[in-house]
């Protein structure tokens, strides 16, 4: 199974998916800001739940800085919602169960799992520049941590 592997430089495969609200959004819609595109296995899961309440804990601080936070899972657009809501998260979560937009940046795949290889969703990170282009590709990244490193990386931190 080839995957996709997105470099810094390449052009952000551009997608419509609906949000927690059966709403479209697309992320073409968001040229000229920066863009966090990060992609979860699953909703309401304790690793999802930490990452996400990262990102809305830093949340104040990426949109001062200019970011969007946009986080994609396969879940539906009415679990996005209950996990929305549970975890009072304030940033599009939106719904791609055809794994379209995963397998388009290469989140979608081979992965090993406690010594075990299997196919699923990569937790993968995004930054994409206010003109399209992806600035930073993060495949494989950890629940726990991740967002702080991203703050640093991007020297917000």
């Amino acid at each position: 199974m080839t995957q996709t592997r997105l470099e810094p430089g390449d052009a952000a495969p551009d997608f419509t998916l609906p949000d927690s609200e059966g709403e479209a959004t697309s992320l073409e819609s968001f040229r000229g800001k920066r863009v966090i595109l990060y992609f979860y296995p699953a909703a309401m899961t304790p690793g999802c739940t930490k990452q996400a309440c990262d990102f809305r804990d830093s949340l104040a601080s990426l949109t001062a800085a200019g970011f969007v936070v946009l986080g994609v899972s396969k879940d539906n657009p009415q679990k996005l919602a209950k996990f929305a809501e549970r975890d009072a998260l304030t940033f599009p979560l939106l719904s791609d169960p055809e794994l379209a937009v995963h397998q388009a940046y290469g989140a979608y795949g081979e992965k090993t799992m406690y010594g075990r290889t299997t196919v699923g969703v990569l937790r993968s990170t995004f930054v994409i520049d206010a003109d399209g282009k992806v600035e930073k590709a993060l495949y494989n990244v950890k629940a726990t941590g991740h967002v702080a490193r991203l703050r640093k990386d991007l020297g917000l931190a």
